[in-house]
């Protein structure tokens, strides 16, 4: 059975708020430690595995209080909002 109508996915404000604020923390902390924040960051979104991310002011446990598809949303939305 063929479904063809568009799924809604939505996020509310304040996660996306926290997923900005989050990700910045965590890009520090692989930043300071000598970590390629960009590539670490993606090896932790699309494997899940929090190995990924460096232990260093937390980062770890910040990183995993949001869903991997709430930190890609915020992701996304940030780079589109900025090439308008």
């Amino acid at each position: 059975m063929e479904n063809n109508e568009t799924m809604m996915f939505n996020v509310d404000k304040e996660k996306m708020n926290e997923a900005r604020e989050l990700l910045f923390s965590v890009y520090q902390a692989l930043k300071e430690k000598g970590y390629n924040p960009i590539n670490q960051l993606v090896g932790y979104i699309l494997s899940g595995d929090p190995t990924y991310i460096t232990s260093h002011k937390n980062a770890r446990s910040i990183i995993r209080r949001l869903e991997r598809d709430e930190l890609l949303e915020e992701i996304l939305r940030f780079y589109l909002e900025e090439k308008k």
